[in-house]
């Protein structure tokens, strides 16, 4: 194993570094070793290790609908509805959460 000795230095958001760093010590991982790991999985992917890209859909802005476009969204839910095509709300948030990263 070499031995660690360059330097990295970054700037990102306090809050990102703050969630992150809560995350990887939970897990028992200094963030250097997780920088480290992340290196080395774009070394072995030759790019990054995830998809880079923007959702292929977002959540639709029901200020923007009109009233037979916001009818329109009612009986698709109404329909999924009487089809069994339903998820529990709990599962419906984390899924958005999870999504688009809130």
């Amino acid at each position: 194993m070499a031995a660690k000795s360059a330097n990295l230095y970054a700037r990102i958001e306090p809050e990102v570094k703050k969630q992150a760093e809560s995350i990887l010590s939970a897990l028992g991982i200094p963030a250097s070793n997780a920088i480290n790991m992340f290196y080395k999985q774009i070394i072995l992917n030759r790019g990054l290790p995830f998809e880079v890209k923007m959702p292929s859909s977002r959540p639709i802005d029901i200020n923007s609908l009109s009233e037979e476009q916001m009818d329109l969204e009612l009986e698709k839910g109404y329909s999924d509805m009487k089809a069994a095509r339903i998820k529990p709300a709990n599962k419906v948030f984390a899924d958005i959460r999870n999504d688009y990263n809130l």
